[in-house]
């Protein structure tokens, strides 16, 4: 029967031709390292394994010199190891090649062996023992030991280092110095720089261990090949020692030579600074000194003169390095004289391109020179940690991430002052005295204070700038004291809830819907887009903040959306049945569950004339006349700020039809007023009407 050739399975084949070569180069080497342990390897392989050992010995060497930093070539301590694992198992197939055809002669061995045996010690074997006895003491005594200590040390302090690192990329993100994406590279970065070095730390152990063992087998090669010789061969003893010994110095030769190779590798690793120029440019730009070249070049010059030096060499060498000395002053010279040519020659005009233009940050911290050291956290200054703790409070209680705050010192604005930015525009500016504290009049206090006279920026309350000293005293008066840092984080805290619907947009909305996708998957996909389009929600949203009410519960909202959106799509009417959906929210800012609400109320007569005003003014302006305006405003300032006074919330409530209209123009204008409807009240909730507001009846209208 005629014999079927070999085939393998299609599938297989078809998995073989997928799996790229340098997934599977790794594996065939470990086995082809377990192949050299266990079995004899013929001289040819073995010559050509000891020449592939010194290439890649040569070939990592030079990686090392060229690497810009020690983390691009983050691969090298396990590099290291397998290096050190051919090596050994190259002095195991040697072994057994040396003491089972030793006997032979030079050549039995290879001809690498041979070479290095023979050739390159002049076949005197016991030079070749002296050179490989120096070349192990220069390895393990000098280069391995140095190395070794290098990277313990490196790997301790990088370890030491790591958080004081992290703090620095945190400080920095909240800085808004950098963005989210390079934060999370440089901690990656310091991540992998820890790894690395203490990784190099235990790989330095390998090439320390390996000079050992490169002892240990050259006398075990030795005392094996005589024994071998004279009992089984019948060679003389010194025959036999001769023989053996020039093959083992070639084979603890030929293993040394890498292992130096390698140990200088590691060397130049871990004694490198990180930076980004390789070790060439950084050596160039660092020996570019001229006046040390002609101090040499003087020095050589004089030694060379002296009597009985050898003239030759010192003065060959002195002439040597004067010439590069006056290269280098050429150079330089040359290189001034571009850069003054290149700065005197008019600049080309560059045509603009959409990377000049620049977005407005969602929110900007702009300060004075004199404030720089607030920002500076080597200086002591807190600002950045305070703002940090503002975007987390805030983002928890408002319910969406607020943006980052970027700042920035304004050589335009006076030294100790500073402006607090919302996309681009100034809301709130003032100035603080960095070396001062701030003691604000609290209302209820005992006494005076020496200090600046001026206006808590948050909230124009009196104040005055004080020494640090004078803090205890002040407070004992009854003044609240903060220092600068404070002071910028408090206006900033204040302007962010004012100012908190300016900074949700359709991305924010759009990461509030997909977070809540995950929890009510039903809610949003059979709502969001299709029946309530991402602009209109972020209207009603924008809406809520406006209004002070916090859009942590998304899913109430979107659920008391969902059985009106289709018939109705004003935006103003959406955002009054999200409000009563939150009603027990907006309530709990300002009564505890279960206590009396105090509330402000409208007289009838005066509700009765506002609801006809509003209809006349329905789909357009509400056509108020000046006279009720002026009185109603006036009344319910008057009203709000007794209730204020009393230490209560100054709530109005008015009927669901007037309440967007009466806080769309009260409550820019009084402060603290809060504006609510009978519908959004809980129906457990105990009211309390403490004031009834009216207006006096001018030209005819009755209030």
């Amino acid at each position: 029967m005629a014999s079927m050739p070999f085939a393998l399975p299609s599938n297989l084949r078809q998995w073989v031709g997928s799996v790229p070569l340098q997934a599977v180069a790794i594996p065939l080497g470990f086995l082809v390292l377990l192949g050299m342990l266990i079995l004899p390897v013929p001289t040819p392989l073995l010559d050509l394994f000891f020449t592939f050992n010194i290439a890649l010995s040569l070939v990592i060497i030079f990686l090392s010199i060229s690497a810009a930093r020690p983390l691009s070539f983050s691969v090298f301590p396990t590099v290291l190891l397998f290096a050190t694992l051919l090596r050994l198992a190259l002095n195991v197939a040697s072994t057994r090649v040396v003491l089972s055809a030793g006997h032979e002669g030079p050549d039995a061995a290879g001809a690498v062996i041979e070479a290095f045996g023979s050739v390159l010690v002049g076949g005197d074997y016991i030079v070749g023992l002296v050179v490989f006895a120096i070349l192990v003491i220069i390895n393990f005594v000098v280069v391995t030991k140095g190395a070794g200590r290098v990277s313990e040390v490196t790997a301790r302090f990088t370890l030491d280092a790591m958080p004081g690192k992290q703090m620095a990329v945190d400080a920095d993100l909240a800085s808004g110095l950098i963005t989210q994406d390079q934060a999370r590279t440089r901690r990656k970065e310091i991540t992998s720089e820890a790894d690395f070095y203490g990784s190099m730390d235990g790989a330095s152990k390998f090439v320390r261990g390996d000079a050992i063992a490169g002892i240990l087998i050259l006398f075990i090669n030795i005392i094996g090949g005589v024994l071998v010789g004279t009992m089984q061969h019948g060679l003389a003893v010194g025959e036999a020692m001769e023989r053996y010994s020039t093959l083992a110095v070639g084979d603890g030769l030929v293993a040394q030579v890498p292992a130096l190779l390698l140990s200088i590798a590691t060397a130049i690793i871990v004694t490198r600074v990180s930076g980004e120029e390789t070790l060439h440019n950084q050596t160039t730009s660092q020996f570019n000194n001229v006046e040390a070249w002609w101090l040499t070049a003087g020095i050589l010059a004089l030694l060379g003169i002296i009597p009985g030096m050898p003239h030759l060499a010192f003065l060959a060498l002195a002439a040597v390095t004067a010439g590069g000395a006056w290269l280098m002053t050429k150079k330089k010279q040359q290189t001034v004289a571009e850069a003054k040519k290149a700065e005197d020659a008019p600049a080309a005009p560059r045509e603009l391109t959409w990377s000049d233009v620049q977005q407005a940050d969602a929110i900007g911290l702009e300060v004075g020179y004199a404030l720089v050291a607030l920002i500076d956290s080597q200086q002591g200054g807190a600002l950045v940690t305070r703002i940090r703790g503002i975007r987390k409070k805030l983002t928890y209680e408002l319910g969406f991430l607020i943006p980052q705050v970027h700042i920035r010192d304004n050589l335009d604005l006076r030294p100790e002052a500073y402006q607090i930015m919302i996309n681009g525009v100034v809301i709130g500016r003032g100035e603080v005295k960095p070396t001062r504290e701030l003691a604000i009049h609290s209302g209820m206090v005992h006494g005076e204070l020496q200090g600046l006279r001026t206006k808590d920026p948050t909230f124009g309350l009196d104040a005055v700038w004080i020494d640090p000293a004078q803090r205890d005293y002040a407070r004992s008066l009854g003044y609240t004291v903060v220092d600068a840092s404070t002071t910028i984080a408090t206006h900033l805290n204040k302007i962010l809830q004012d100012q908190s619907h300016l900074l949700l947009g359709h991305d924010e909305t759009q990461q509030l819907v997909d977070k809540l996708a995950a929890a009510a998957p039903k809610l949003v996909e059979e709502l969001v887009p299709k029946k309530l389009p991402i602009g209109t929600l972020t209207q009603v949203l924008q809406g809520l903040l406006a209004e002070g009410v916090a859009i942590r519960d998304l899913r109430g909202v979107l659920a008391a959306l969902a059985p009106i959106v289709e018939k109705v799509q004003d935006v103003e009417e959406l955002t009054g049945v999200a409000r009563i959906a939150l009603g027990r929210m907006i309530v709990q800012q300002y009564v505890a569950h279960g206590e009396e609400l105090n509330v402000m109320t409208l007289a009838p007569e005066l509700e009765q004339v506002l609801h006809g005003t509003v209809r006349r003014g329905q789909g357009g302006s509400v056509p108020i006349e000046p006279e009720l305006a002026e009185g109603l405003l006036r009344s319910v300032n008057t009203a709000a700020q007794e209730e204020l006074n009393l230490d209560r919330p100054a709530v109005l409530v008015t009927s669901p039809t007037l309440r967007p209209w009466l806080s769309r123009i009260l409550r820019p204008r009084v402060p603290g007023l809060a504006v609510l409807s009978y519908s959004e009240l809980p129906e457990d909730t105990n009211l309390k009407v403490t004031q009834s507001i009216t207006v006096q009846a001018r030209q005819g209208v009755a209030a």
